[in-house]
C-alpha cells in the first residue's frame, strides 16, 4: 500500500492510496484460504475445496471485503502517520474507469483511490487568568412565594352551583356538552359531554368562551369559531366550525383559602412547610438561571480569546440546523424578513455568525476537556438516560432501548454532561464574583445586548438560548 498526500489546504487534506495488483492478489488468496476451512460445498469434503474453485464462486465477494478492509487500513494509516484529528468520516473516491475497477476486482491491476479529509484545527489553550466574571444572585422575594401560593390555591379552588337562573360570567365554571360540525357534518374529536369550561381561562379555541358569557343552565347556544392556522390537528387548521353547546350547570368559584388544609392537599404537613418547599423550588430555579447567565458570560469570554480556522462542513451543518429553525419560526409567525426590518441575505449572515460561534466554542470546550482529562462515568449517563425516559410516560422502555441501540443518540445524552463538567473546570480557573440582583434583572432578556444576533427576534431568541446553554458538541468534537 502506497500513500501519498496530494492536497494540504487549510483544514482540507487529500491522499492518494495505491494498492498494487500483487498486494490485492495476496489479500485475496489469504481471504480465500480462510474461507477454505469453513465452506461447505457439495462434492467436496470440508477443508478440501480447491482455492481456484472458491475463487470462481466467492472471489468477488471476498475481494469486496478485501477492498473495504484496505480502505479502513488506509484511513487508519493516514490518521496515525500524520497525527490528524478528523472532523468527519473520510470521503473515498474510487476511479470512474470501470475497466480499472474490474481489473482490481480480479487482482490483475493496481487500484488507486483518493481519501479526502477535513481535519480539526490545532488549538493552543489560552490563558484565562485575566478573566473576571460576575455571577448574578437573587434572593427569593416573599411576593414570589405568595404569588405561588395564590396559584396553587386557585388550582385547588372549589366551585358551587349558582342556580338555574344565574347567568355565567367571567371566572365561572360551566359544565357543557357539545357537538361540532364542519360544513354541517360532525368531525372526529368534535363531540364532548360533561366538559368543564372556566370562562376567561382561554382553554378553548379563541372566541369559543366569549360566546357563552351570560348563558344559563339548560341553555343551548350555537358557537361559531375558526380553528387557528397552526392548530395541532392539521385537518382542522384554519377551518370554520360550528358547535351546538348545551350548558348543563353554571358554577361560581368559592373563596380561596390559604391555610394548613391547602398545604395538606399538596402533601405538606403545614402551611409553613409548603412555603418552605415553594421558596426552595424558586431558589433552585433562580440558581439554574444564575448558572445559565454565568455560563453565557464564560462562553463570551472564551469566544473573545480564540480565533482559528473552522472546519467548513461543521459550520455548514450547524448553519443548516439553525436556519431550519428560523424558517419554521418565520412560517409559524406568518412573517417575512421584511416584516422584521431585514432581508433574507442579512439574516443568513447573522445566523452564520451564530453557527460559527457554536462550532468554535464546541471545539474549544472539547480541547479543554481533553487536556483536563474530563471523564463521564457510566452512572452519570445512566442517570441522565433515566431522566430522559421519564419525559415520555408509558414509553420508558422504548426510549431506553432506542438510546441503548443507537450510539449516536446516546452521544447526545453524554455531550451535555461532558460540557457542564468542562464549564465547572473552567470556572475554577477564572475569577467569579457574586452580584446581588433583583428577580427582574436575573431574568432580563439577553437579546438587547446582542444586536448582531437579534433578527428576526423570535428565531434569534431560540438560537441564543441554545447558545447560552452551550454547544452540546464538545464531546463529539473530542472523540
Amino acid at each position: 500500500m502506497n500513500v501519498t498526500e496530494t492536497l494540504s489546504q487549510g483544514l482540507k487534506r487529500e491522499f492518494q492510496v495505491v494498492l498494487n495488483a500483487a498486494d490485492l492478489k495476496s489479500r485475496l488468496d489469504d481471504g480465500l484460504q480462510g474461507l477454505q476451512g469453513k465452506a461447505k460445498i457439495n462434492g467436496f469434503r470440508p477443508g478440501k475445496v480447491p482455492v481456484a474453485h472458491l475463487r470462481r464462486l466467492y472471489g468477488r465477494s471476498v475481494m469486496s471485503d478485501v477492498l473495504q478492509n484496505a480502505v479502513n487500513e488506509a484511513n487508519q494509516k493516514i490518521v496515525t502517520d500524520n497525527g490528524l484529528k478528523l472532523a468527519f468520516e473520510p470521503q473515498i473516491r474510487f476511479p470512474e474507469n470501470k475497466d480499472e475497477i474490474e481489473a482490481a476486482m480480479e487482482a490483475k491491476g493496481d487500484l488507486a483511490f483518493t481519501v479526502a479529509l477535513e481535519v480539526l484545527p490545532k488549538i493552543e489553550l489560552a490563558d484565562l487568568s485575566d478573566v473576571s466574571l460576575t455571577k448574578p444572585v437573587a434572593e427569593v422575594p416573599d411576593a414570589d412565594v405568595d404569588a405561588a401560593l395564590e396559584r396553587m390555591a386557585g388550582q385547588n379552588r372549589t366551585y358551587s352551583n349558582k342556580g338555574e337562573k344565574a347567568k355565567a360570567a367571567s371566572g365561572d365554571r360551566l359544565m357543557i356538552s357539545f357537538v361540532g360540525t364542519l360544513e354541517g357534518k360532525p368531525f372526529d374529536g368534535g363531540t364532548g359531554e360533561g366538559i368543564p369550561l372556566d370562562l376567561g381561562a382561554g382553554q378553548f379555541i379563541p372566541g369559543f368562551e366569549e360566546q357563552l358569557e351570560g348563558a344559563k343552565a339548560g341553555e343551548t347556544r350555537t358557537v361559531k369559531v375558526t380553528f387557528p392556522e397552526n392548530y395541532t390537528a392539521t385537518h382542522l387548521a384554519g377551518k370554520p366550525a360550528e358547535f351546538e353547546v348545551t350548558v348543563t350547570e353554571v358554577q361560581a368559584p368559592e373563596a380561596v383559602k390559604i391555610d394548613d388544609e391547602l398545604a395538606k392537599a399538596f402533601g405538606m404537613e403545614s402551611l409553613d412547610a409548603l412555603k418552605t418547599a415553594i421558596r426552595e423550588q424558586i431558589g433552585r430555579d433562580f440558581g439554574e438561571q444564575s448558572r445559565r447567565k454565568l455560563k453565557k458570560s464564560l462562553l463570551d469570554a472564551l469566544d473573545a480569546k480564540y480565533t482559528f480556522e473552522l472546519p467548513p462542513t461543521l459550520v455548514e451543518q450547524e448553519f443548516a440546523s439553525v436556519w431550519s429553525h428560523v424558517e419554521v419560526d418565520m412560517k409559524e409567525a406568518k412573517k417575512s424578513f421584511e416584516d422584521e426590518g431585514t432581508t433574507e441575505e442579512a439574516a443568513k449572515a447573522d445566523y452564520r455568525k451564530i453557527a460559527e460561534r457554536r462550532v468554535r466554542l464546541g471545539l474549544v470546550l472539547a480541547e479543554i476537556g481533553e487536556k483536563a482529562k474530563v471523564q463521564i462515568s457510566d452512572d452519570e449517563v445512566t442517570k441522565a438516560l433515566v431522566e430522559r425516559a421519564r419525559q415520555f410516560p408509558g414509553q420508558e422502555k422504548q426510549v431506553w432501548e432506542f438510546y441503548q441501540k443507537n450510539p449516536q443518540a446516546l452521544a447526545e445524552i453524554r455531550a451535555p454532561i461532558f460540557e457542564e463538567k468542562v464549564v465547572d473546570h473552567l470556572l475554577e480557573q477564572v475569577k467569579v464574583e457574586d452580584q446581588s440582583v433583583t428577580r427582574e434583572a436575573l431574568y432580563a432578556d439577553e437579546e438587547a445586548d446582542e444586536t448582531a444576533e437579534a433578527k428576526p427576534k423570535k428565531a434569534a431568541k431560540k438560537a441564543k438560548k441554545a447558545d447560552a446553554k452551550g454547544e452540546d458538541k464538545a464531546e463529539d468534537a473530542s472523540a
